[in-house]
């Protein structure tokens, strides 16, 4: 069977849903308090979530990176995957969305797990480089501007231990990917760091439709 003759309608999504796990109550408050906000759809959703959760485990991570929080849903799902000697940094630079975030992370019990670092993530992580970080890190989650991705990319592969993973959110972009008739700066910027990923040698790849999306990339 290939994947052209599967359609996801509502009954099938509705289906996928039910044998979701429970979610904790916290990212449940967390996840309803932002979508009543004007930026809501750059929230992922539980399903993507769920992804995460199990992508984590199987890693085995302890020392993560998250580029772009947002109101700190998929930081949440990341802490709540990790030991308690786990550590996230975490990287932004909206103050206001982000209170909502530590609010969310104090409630879970789990703020002592994350490194908040509010300013540009580029900046933030070439200090992360330049103090010797290389090489250290097993997972790191993309979910921020899409012009900045393939540095962000570069920066957080060069941070990644052999074996660790990045993950990088809107991978499909609604599609508009796809569309040679899409080609806005964020389409393209999409498009040409999910093709140069495909080709990278250091990293074996895999578009996974889950979400908008996300293009795993394991480094060799």
């Amino acid at each position: 069977m290939t994947r052209n003759s599967l359609r996801i309608d509502d009954a099938l999504e509705a289906y996928l849903a039910v044998l979701l796990p429970e979610e904790p109550s916290v990212l449940a408050r967390l996840r309803e308090e932002t979508s009543r906000l004007e930026a809501a759809s750059m929230q992922i959703g539980r399903d993507q979530g769920r992804f995460m959760t199990l992508l984590l485990c199987c890693l085995g991570a302890r020392r993560t990176i998250e580029v772009g929080v947002f109101t700190g849903y998929s930081t949440l799902i990341t802490a709540l995957a990790l030991p308690n000697t786990g550590r996230i940094v975490a990287c932004d630079i909206n103050r206001q969305w982000t209170e909502i975030a530590l609010r969310y992370w104090r409630k879970a019990g789990v703020a002592d797990k994350i490194d908040l670092r509010i300013g540009p993530a580029a900046d933030t992580l070439d200090a992360m480089l330049a103090g010797g970080n290389g090489e250290t890190y097993d997972f790191a989650f993309i979910d921020a501007d899409k012009p900045g991705y393939d540095g962000y990319y570069e920066r957080c592969l060069a941070l990644l231990r052999p074996g660790g993973v990045i993950a990088i959110d809107n991978a499909l972009w609604g599609g508009a990917v796809a569309n040679s008739a899409k080609n806005s700066e964020d389409t393209q910027a999409i498009r040409a760091l999910n093709e140069k990923i495909s080709r990278d040698p250091r990293v074996e790849a895999y578009l996974a439709p889950v979400g908008d999306g996300v293009h795993l990339a394991w480094k060799k």
